[in-house]
């Protein structure tokens, strides 16, 4: 994103700036003031954001032109899902954009609908952010009184669920059926809302393609890596003494990610990068890591959405990782075997573990169930839990060990939220 004060030319590319909450978004002429009118750029688009190497944001890092044009090749008339339903408790980067500047993302849906030849568009926005929805209403009615948009976007509030946004999901909710992922036997570029071709894409997604649009491919990747280029959001969470979003180029060291956020790496025991389908970096690597995507795979890790929570040394990282496996067992669709059984048999093994456990067996009985569970559900929601129990047995060890030994166990702080869940409808 660029920073509120940019000038409507191509602004510089910074490497890391804080996104403070604002206390009103801004107006249209303020945005118009700061970013300029969006090009109508049509189809062309698509070669742009193609070169530009853009990924989506909301986590599965999909390449975003590749969605555009599986949309356009389905030859009927498609329409727009922008995905703001942020169920990731240890995220805030959505909700930072639609609260912030809302006119950025609004830019970024009709531009990438202008792109595929769509001229309807949806925002879902979880039910909970009533804030954002307001703001975004307040910029819709702002837009339709200028005559801006030639494409229709409406506002629905979605429900509270972890895997409410996930695409199949959150199209099955819109054509009224409950927020639970489906088995598509079409792509959602082919048959989606409506039984229309549908391109979902997440709002920080969408808000890349409004400045793409506006300032080219090149502009994009001025920041971030060859392999991974521009920038991103990150939210960081737990113990850190500035939590919030950031805006970084992709590339960057975690260390100083962190220590912009006032957290001493010195001090960490684990950072849970990713969010709850992440995995868990410990603090003696915490150096040797920078945010793309080589880096991370060294480590068995990925960007995912960004989210980086932090848990302090002197914690018990196995007691907070325990209370999040519950979280996303109760969390499941519960549609299919892996969620329905696996993944509460895996969150009962791990609570055996955390109570204390000198058999072994809880452990034994993890490490077999997180491997059964992967691929077989009809979401990645088993395999993302899955990674999440894997990484908390690596990176926790010396937990693991204390806790089957019996020996006292360090504070656990629960650092991790566990919202309550909504309904699927």
């Amino acid at each position: 994103m660029t920073s509120l004060e940019s000038p409507v030319a191509a602004p510089a590319r910074t490497p890391l700036h804080r996104l403070l909450p604002a206390t009103s978004a801004l107006t249209l002429a303020d945005h118009l003031a700061s970013f300029g009118a969006l090009p109508a750029r049509g189809a062309g688009l698509v070669d742009d954001v193609d070169a530009a190497g853009l990924r989506g944001r909301g986590g599965a890092g999909f390449p975003t032109a590749v969605k555009m044009r599986a949309v356009v090749a389905a030859g009927r008339r498609p329409v727009v899902v922008a995905n703001g339903t942020e169920g990731e408790p240890v995220s805030a980067k959505d909700k930072t954009l639609l609260s912030t500047v809302p006119h950025l993302v609004l830019d970024g849906i009709v531009a990438a609908a202008d792109a595929v030849g769509a001229r309807e568009a949806v925002l879902c926005i979880e039910r909970s952010a009533a804030r954002c929805i307001r703001t975004v209403e307040r910029a819709l009615a702002e837009r339709r009184a200028a005559g801006l948009d030639r494409v229709a976007v409406r506002v629905e509030a979605s429900p509270d669920r972890y895997v409410a946004g996930e695409a199949s999901a959150l199209v099955h909710w819109l054509n009224g059926g409950e927020a639970k992922p489906t088995f598509n036997l079409h792509h959602l570029s082919e048959r989606g809302l409506g039984a229309r071709p549908t391109l979902v894409d997440n709002v920080e997604t969408l808000a890349h393609v409004a400045l793409i649009a506006r300032h080219g491919a090149a502009w994009f990747r001025s920041a971030g890596t060859p392999t991974d280029p521009g920038s991103a959001l990150v939210t960081v969470t737990g113990a850190a003494r500035w939590p919030g979003v950031y805006e970084i180029a992709m590339g960057v060291p975690l260390a100083s990610v962190l220590g912009s956020a006032g957290v001493d790496p010195a001090s960490v025991e684990a950072v849970l990068v990713g969010g709850y389908f992440g995995t868990w970096i410990p603090g003696r690597l915490l150096a040797d890591v920078t945010l793309d995507s080589a880096s991370l795979r060294a480590v068995g890790a990925t960007f995912g959405c960004g989210a980086l929570a932090v848990v302090p040394a002197g914690a018990c990282g196995l007691a907070e990782a325990a209370r999040v496996t519950r979280w996303l067992a109760d969390q499941s669709a519960g549609q299919c075997g892996p969620c329905a059984m696996g993944l509460p048999a895996i969150a009962d093994a791990m609570e055996r573990l955390v109570r204390g456990d000198a058999s072994g067996r809880s452990e034994a009985d993890l490490r077999r169930f997180s491997e059964l569970v992967k691929g077989r559900g009809a979401c990645a929601h088993p395999d993302g839990a899955a990674r999440f129990v894997q990484s908390s047995l690596w990176a926790f060890a010396d937990d693991v060990a204390a806790h089957g030994a019996k020996r006292p166990c360090r504070t656990s702080a629960r650092i991790l939220p566990t919202p309550t869940p909504g309904g699927w409808r």
